[in-house]
């Protein structure tokens, strides 16, 4: 007989060959038969073994290292028969009847993930199961566990904490409550990947109190706790791996919002909150676990969020900035082999589909479901679509998932990117019945170029490939070197270049360049239409020549990713904000040329200049994470690296056009860093659950995160700047001397550390990105030799008894930023009470002085007699910006035990109108002090503009700075 591997192709063959006898020591398991087709009595055939060997690293992997489990799954049904929700449900109780506590409810949900993953996997990679069945077959596995692990962990609860009550949603009455699980995404479309996360929202009835436990739990609570155990149950990897990886970032307010809603605060939410990507998102929620009649009244209370009344057109453009939003993402992260998220691609064919659910799902209720392939049917039968551009959709659709199951049943793996290597390609080419990688991709292309065609079609976003630009020849030939040097200094000086000579040898220089001999054909010749282009653009601007060295670099830097001279060849209005913006600031010249990707920021001129804020910004940031695990650091940092970019360009482009005044534009800069923070304490206290568990306080309780950072300087003044560092303080209030809840615990000092040095590690690294922000930790109690996390009443010790007065100046400036918004509280009110300690003044003053006069010597210009002669260091030198602000600050905390109002604000300008309207200085005084220090700042930014330092000539500010030096005199030296 001959091998069972020999008639698959040759590099599968060798690689089968070369694992059969470590897989297979004792001889076939019990359940193959050693024939060419599958036995009578179920058993599979050798041959079949050897191809699920050739398709899939995982198969061969799990029959090396399981052969006894995989005996027991193989005796429970054979793999032939369709894997069903009935069998998965039996099947679990099998494996349920061997947990007897947490961790062996976590051993065998890991164990039942096993065997069904391997039973799924295979049917679909050799083609036993169809799209339809795999599908099914994934999503109802994921509902069995969902609901399996719930059961136990509530009931446990209960048993620990006493029966939720509250009023029944559906008769009205009290009654013992359970939750609710939705499930979002293909989760609850029925549509799951092989090897997918799933996206969780949980819900319960109404509030109310448990009964019966050792004491009295808010509902709220005790459906938090349950929840977080079940992701525990489900994510967390063990010894055993894990069950299924879970989102929770799409329920309200992402990330920072509550575990756990009542269905009221849901609706309340999506009423007055929800954004168009909500809506998007909640086409296929279902109830995948708990109480699911109620389940039910909650999903029809939230119908109308989901579908207006009437046809709702405002739908497509929320599509196109969705595309457009990934878009950025593909050519950010290079994911143009990426099959769901590239360009027709999965996603594009799902944007058609729901875009007339969410259009005219309100009149048509035939569109109120959840399965893609089905709501296809109903496009026809509504005439919305024709029949052939359906079929050409459907065939798509089906061949990406097929495609995107091969790719994951691989090595049992989320990902969607084509491979790189011949081995792998050799196997997807396998499971997909195609002779060779060359005919799949074959395949795959077509499909793409028709879901590309028809999505472009029907959601209408603009081909940049089919604007033609018309170049002038003049120009054209410049560019191209058909104009001898001298003829084209001519030329650039009549055409306004104020430094013709100096312009043309620039563009000799890149066009002889080694970068431009090796470019590819494509690239070269988008780049002979985008030269011409730009150049006449320039004269639209008062110095062409001083722009084009600001642009030139920016050119050079998409050399190799010429779609951006696409993007603004076939872009008019990016391209005049692109030449404008350069001309007035080389500062964003050079971001820009940093981060071509924020090229995609010119696109809209009215969201350019007119920056969100920050309720906008923190929805931005959770839409640009959400499909970015937490476990993938990397990803989010660079994420987050350009998510900050891309927003402080907006701010620097409003405050270059004068849309945004200077207090305005701090604000933006100093919101921006606030969301950023928020959302890396996410990240880092996510990494350290999964790996230790949360910390726990000392009765037992489970803290949110516990966690809160100070801002301090220019962060907690409110008055940051585009190119400030952060000054951090890192507390928490949870029980140091207690442990974390996780298989791994460790004492929560440790894990409070660990978070801290996380923190700063994610902002602070330098990545192909670049740094996210600079911190600075010097502020924290007992400086560099100090914990880099301190608890709460740590910190309140140090802050009354061994702070120096320049500490508690630095508190005047500081506010709680980011984290655990109880902590945060108790963080603010700890703040006022320190302020308005009573203290000398005399002693005061003299330490406030000492200080001042350190900070000159090290910082300021050098003087002769007392006065700068030849430059005035605006924030440093007598009459600066610190001098206001060590006015203030000794001004607070030698009045606010008297006027407790003025610790309320942590800004200078408010400070500065509190100690007016307290009377401790005249309102006249503070008007010229706040005059005078925006006058400061003001210059501060519009110089970092046009990349100068903080240094002006000697003369500068005469009249503010006497102002400032004589309420120095006045106050400070009398």
């Amino acid at each position: 007989m001959p091998e069972p591997w020999g008639a698959l192709p040759p590099i599968l063959a060798a690689e089968v060959a070369n694992h059969w006898a470590t897989i297979f020591p004792d001889g076939l398991p019990d359940w193959v038969a050693d024939s060419d087709h599958p036995a009578a009595d179920g058993r599979v055939s050798v041959h079949d073994l050897a191809g699920a060997l050739a398709r899939s690293v995982f198969v061969r992997r799990t029959l090396e290292q399981q052969p006894a489990a995989m005996a027991a799954m193989a005796a429970s049904r054979s793999l032939s028969e369709p894997t069903t929700a009935e069998y998965l449900q039996s099947r679990w109780r099998g494996f349920l009847a061997e947990v007897t506590d947490e961790a062996s409810l976590h051993t065998q949900l890991r164990r039942f993930r096993r065997e069904v993953q391997f039973r799924i996997i295979w049917r679909d990679l050799l083609g036993w199961a169809d799209l339809a069945e795999t599908m099914q077959a994934t999503s109802a596995f994921a509902d069995v566990c969902i609901q399996g692990a719930l059961d136990w962990v509530y009931a446990d609860s209960c048993a620990q904490f006493g029966t939720p009550w509250g009023r029944d949603p559906v008769t009205g009455h009290e009654a013992p409550q359970q939750m609710v699980v939705l499930g979002m995404g293909k989760l609850g479309g029925c549509e799951l990947n092989v090897s997918s996360d799933i996206d969780l929202i949980f819900a319960f009835p109404s509030n109310g109190e448990t009964r019966g436990g050792r004491r009295a739990l808010d509902n709220q609570q005790f459906f938090v706790r349950v929840g977080q155990r079940l992701i525990q149950a489900l994510d967390q990897i063990t010894a055993d791996g894990f069950v299924f990886r879970v989102d929770m970032r799409l329920r309200p307010y992402g990330q920072s919002g509550a575990l756990a809603l009542s269905f009221a605060a849901l609706e309340a939410y999506y009423q007055d909150q929800g954004r168009d990507w909500e809506r998007y998102a909640m086409v296929k929620s279902r109830v995948v676990a708990g109480d699911r009649r109620a389940g039910q009244v909650l999903i029809d209370s939230l119908r109308p969020f989901v579908y207006r009344k009437y046809i709702d057109f405002s739908a497509f453009e929320s599509l196109r900035n969705m595309k457009l939003m990934i878009g950025r993402e593909v050519r950010r992260q290079g994911l143009e082999n990426n099959i769901k998220l590239g360009s027709g691609g999965i996603r594009e064919v799902e944007f058609v589909v729901q875009a007339f659910q969410l259009i005219r799902g309100g009149r048509d209720r035939e569109l109120q479901q959840r399965e893609l392939l089905t709501i296809l049917d109903e496009l026809v039968e509504l005439e919305l679509l024709p029949e052939p551009v359906v079929e050409e959709l459907r065939a798509a659709y089906v061949f990406l998932r097929n495609l995107e199951h091969a790719l994951q049943g691989v090595a049992d793996q989320q990902t969607q990117l084509l491979p790189a290597d011949q081995l792998t390609q050799a196997r997807i080419a396998l499971i997909l019945g195609f002779s060779d990688w060359q005919a799949c991709m074959d395949a795959l292309n077509a499909h793409r170029e028709r879901v590309a065609r028809h999505f472009a079609d029907i959601i209408a976003i603009d081909d940049p490939e089919q604007n033609g630009t018309v170049l002038d020849e003049d120009w054209q030939a410049l560019w191209l070197g058909e104009m001898d040097p001298s003829t084209a200094a001519a030329w650039l000086a009549g055409q306004g270049y104020e430094a013709p000579e100096a312009s043309a040898s620039l563009l000799a220089e890149l066009r002889d360049g080694r970068a431009l001999q090796t470019m590819q054909t494509q690239g070269r010749q988008r780049l002979n239409r985008f030269m011409p282009v730009l150049l006449a653009e320039l004269t639209q601007v008062d110095c062409p020549s001083e722009t084009l060295g600001r642009v030139m670099p920016l050119v050079e830097a998409v050399l190799r990713r010429t779609a951006y001279l696409v993007l603004l060849l076939e872009n008019p209005g990016a391209r005049s904000q692109l030449v404008w913006l350069c001309s007035e600031s080389p500062w964003i010249a050079s971001q820009l040329a940093e981060t071509p990707l924020l090229l995609d920021e010119l696109l809209n001129a009215e969201s350019l200049y007119h920056p969100p804020p920050k309720s906008e910004l923190q929805d931005d940031l959770r839409q640009q994470m959400l499909r970015i695990p937490f476990e993938d650091l990397e990803e989010q940092m660079e994420s987050l690296r350009h998510f900050k970019k891309a927003h402080v360009l907006r701010v620097a482009a409003s405050e270059v056009r004068g849309t945004l005044p200077l207090m305005k534009v701090s604000d933006y800069l100093t919101w921006i860093a606030e969301v950023v923070l928020d959302h890396v304490v996410a990240v880092a206290f996510a990494n350290l659950v999964a790996r230790h568990g949360y910390p726990c306080q000392a009765d037992g309780s489970v803290c949110d995160t516990g966690f809160a950072i100070v801002g301090y300087g220019k962060l907690g003044g409110i008055e940051l700047g585009y190119t400030s560092d952060l000054d951090l303080v890192f507390v928490h209030d949870a029980a140091p001397e207690q442990s974390t809840n996780g298989d791994k615990p460790i004492d929560n000092a440790v894990f409070y550390t660990r978070l801290g040095q996380r923190i700063v590690h994610i902002l602070s690294t330098q990545t192909a990105a670049g740094q996210l922000y600079d911190v600075d930790m010097r502020l924290r109690p007992s400086g560099n030799s100090g914990l880099l996390v301190t608890t709460l009443a740590a910190f309140e010790r140090y802050q009354r008894n061994d702070a120096w007065t320049w500490e508690h100046q630095a508190l005047a400036r500081a506010r709680g930023v980011a984290g655990d918004r109880r902590t945060l509280a108790r963080v603010e009110a700890l703040r006022h009470d320190l302020l308005r300690m009573k203290r000398d003044p005399d002693t005061l003053r003299q330490d406030v002085v000492d200080m001042r006069e350190k900070m000159r010597t090290s910082l300021g210009t050098p003087e002769t007699g007392g006065i700068a002669v030849e430059v005035f260091h605006i924030k440093h030198d007598r009459g600066g910006i610190v001098d206001i602000e060590f006015l203030v600050q000794y001004l607070m905390l030698a009045h606010s035990a008297a006027h407790p109002a003025l610790t309320q604000w942590s800004d200078n300008i408010r400070q500065l109108e509190e100690l007016g309207r307290a009377g401790v200085l005249p309102v006249a005084d503070t008007e010229t002090l706040i005059a005078a220090y925006i006058t400061l700042r003001s210059t501060i930014h519009r110089r970092a503009l046009q990349n100068l330092n903080s240094q002006v000539s000697g003369d500068a500010f005469a009249d503010e700075r006497r102002c400032i030096q004589a309420l120095w005199q006045r106050v400070m030296l009398a």
